[in-house]
């Protein structure tokens, strides 16, 4: 029998005798693809079949369905939150929509239309600003690097993230008002856009690795949470677990961000990671504590009940953690 299929059966049974799995399994498909690849190291057209129900059934068709015959959602590019283009394709992302798919194509498209600014970042407020929002600009920067990769202005895209990283090795979007300090908020939404820009084998590639790298000694300098100054923790909501995330940045987001990059575990996240630990019940999953303040096409899941998108994002974790060390 072929290495492969082998190992494909022996997830599957694995699976099947693992209650918490189980629980994970019977959700919607793109928290199954994800289970499949991250948790039971499944690989090739197995995954990728289920990858594909993600456009076809549950959240990613509703989502995909609520798109407007002008290409965007919510009547607008980034406002209302969290209902606009951006904010739903941003959804679509984390989902494992897979490249290729024509809505989010068109969508995408749309950002970059209307966004694209002389200085090579994302500027939708030109009414009121004369450059553009680094945050923005690498949420815009992951949506149409996985849905538009043929697009050339990826890589304007992640000049100006270069441009504008600072001399700590992070990002802020306030770096333009006076900001000195890089932002945990605007760092990771600028790693995700970068990893995601390498993935689509952009011409900087070799560039934005190596301010990844800077930017996540930024994170473990920071021990994820706390000041570097003080050791005090920068702010309380960031060690809570909130999906979907938007711009904001938590522990839980910002490790998975590490394991997804293929980082190296390093000895300063173990607090983070023993955060996480702590935040599992009773019953060995991870509830949802809320929802940020806004407007949403329908919620995927309540808040005070158990979560798979965070029991599923917290068990990757702990898995790169046991198997790095």
């Amino acid at each position: 029998m072929p290495r492969r299929r082998e190992a494909a059966i022996l997830a599957f049974v694995a699976a099947a005798n693992d209650p918490l799995l189980k629980w994970l399994l019977a959700g919607d498909p793109s928290i199954r693809w994800q289970v499949r690849r991250d948790l039971l190291g499944e690989t090739g057209e197995g995954v990728e079949r289920e990858r594909a129900r993600v456009a076809r059934a549950g959240w990613g068709r509703r989502l995909l369905g609520l798109q407007e015959k002008n290409g965007e959602w919510g009547g607008g590019l980034y406002t209302p939150k969290w209902t606009s283009t951006t904010y739903t394709l941003l959804l679509l992302h984390a989902l494992g929509l897979a490249p290729g798919n024509r809505r989010a194509r068109k969508g995408a498209l749309l950002l970059l239309d209307a966004g694209l600014h002389t200085d090579g970042g994302i500027n939708l407020w030109r009414r009121w600003s004369n450059h553009s929002e680094t945050c923005v600009t690498g949420m815009a920067l992951a949506i149409a690097s996985r849905f538009v990769p043929d697009d050339s202005r990826i890589d304007c895209l992640a000049r100006h993230l270069l441009e504008q990283e600072m001399t700590d090795g992070g990002w802020n979007c306030q770096r333009p008002r006076g900001a000195t300090h890089s932002s945990l908020h605007t760092t990771i939404s600028v790693l995700e856009g970068l990893l995601e820009y390498e993935q689509a084998q952009g011409r900087l590639a070799r560039r934005t690795r190596a301010a990844r790298r800077r930017a996540e000694e930024f994170l473990c300098r920071h021990r994820m949470f706390r000041s570097h100054r003080t050791g005090e923790v920068i702010k309380e909501q960031m060690t809570r677990f909130f999906f979907p995330s938007q711009w904001h940045y938590d522990v839980l987001r910002g490790l998975d961000y590490l394991q997804g990059a293929g980082a190296r575990p390093d000895p300063r996240l173990r607090e983070a990671v023993e955060l996480v630990e702590k935040r599992r019940n009773t019953e060995g999953v991870w509830r949802l504590p809320s929802l940020y303040p806004g407007k949403y096409h329908f919620v995927m899941e309540t808040p005070g009940e158990p979560s798979r998108w965070n029991t599923l994002r917290a068990l990757r974790v702990l898995k790169w953690w046991r198997e790095g060390h």
